[in-house]
């Protein structure tokens, strides 16, 4: 395959990032916001309330844009660190099952923008930023 083809993927990945960290910033807001615009009984998220919940998902989310806007300059940092980050995303989006179909698509983009990162990354590094 081409260089372009997996800098094509990293480029995914970082914007599936910075769209993943925008639904989470969105998410958090209507969190912090409505309290009542996530139905669960009681109120109650694990151990935080909604608004604590919300504040986290919202800084989750400036993290994700973050890190997708690192891995726009394939910066070597930033593809572990979406790894990582990507990696918990799913796991929080997993265990939060309140639209149980869209945190399966949400799931499901965080495995491909990992997928996306662990397949040929020095080729589409160098591709991206040019030869060291």
């Amino acid at each position: 395959m081409p260089k372009a083809f997996w800098s094509g993927w990293i480029l995914f990945a970082a914007i599936m990032m910075m769209l993943l960290g925008a639904y989470n910033v969105l998410q958090g807001l209507a969190a912090i916001f409505s309290d009542d615009y996530f139905v669960v009984d009681e109120g109650e998220l694990l151990v935080f309330d909604f608004t604590v919940w919300g504040w986290i998902t919202l800084i989750w989310g400036v993290v994700l844009v973050l890190a997708g806007l690192g891995l726009f300059g394939g910066r070597p940092w930033a593809r572990w660190a979406a790894v990582a980050i990507v990696g918990l995303n799913a796991v929080a989006q997993a265990a939060f099952l309140v639209h149980p179909l869209w945190n399966l698509i949400v799931v499901a983009l965080c495995v491909l923008v990992v997928y996306a990162l662990a397949v040929r990354w020095d080729e589409a590094q160098e591709d991206l930023t040019g030869p060291a």
